[in-house]
């Protein structure tokens, strides 16, 4: 059975810089040990990584949420230290979503795919609702234990948004 890990976002400004949280460096060693189980049970893991360029003030994300962050080539846009080494195929995505990776997932043969990683009221939901769209009937998982949100309660409120779509939370 072929199965795919998505790491979403786990990036230096998202977790202790730009955007960084309490929450979100609390579930580092939680992602870290799901990427190690899913290794060891050969699945494939993917990453996603939040890239702007040096105009993102000028874009439309820039202006709602105007903090510089994930900029290409920074450290902020680096995935974490503690996950670099697991973090061989790596989609970059300049949006909350990813129809690309929606559209990977579909092709990539899987009967399988869960989704870890930051924001869970972002990109974790943007993504787990594409990837459902154009597959509806591949489970979909979300591990709520390796995921964080923005606040706390907008985190609860994504996990039970993804749960009414049919999305597994475990």
């Amino acid at each position: 059975m072929k199965k795919l890990l998505i790491v979403v976002d786990m990036q230096n400004d998202f977790v202790t810089g730009a955007l960084g949280t309490k929450e979100a460096e609390k579930i580092v060693p939680n992602v870290k040990a799901r990427i190690e189980r899913a290794e060891k049970e050969g699945w494939d893991i993917w990453f996603t990584k939040d890239t702007h360029g040096e105009d993102y003030l000028k874009t439309q994300e820039g202006a709602k949420l105007p903090v510089e962050h994930c900029i290409r080539g920074t450290k902020g846009w680096e995935i974490i230290d503690e996950l670099k080494g697991y973090a061989e195929h790596v989609a970059e995505k300049p949006s909350f979503g990813s129809v690309d990776l929606a559209e990977a997932v579909k092709t990539g043969g899987y009967e399988e795919a869960e989704l870890i990683g930051l924001c869970t009221d972002i990109c974790v939901v943007s993504n787990a609702l594409l990837i459902k769209a154009v597959s509806p009937e591949l489970p979909v998982a979300v591990s709520k234990n390796c995921c964080a949100g923005v606040t706390v309660k907008t985190h609860e409120a994504a996990i039970q948004t993804m749960e009414m779509c049919q999305i597994e939370i475990r």
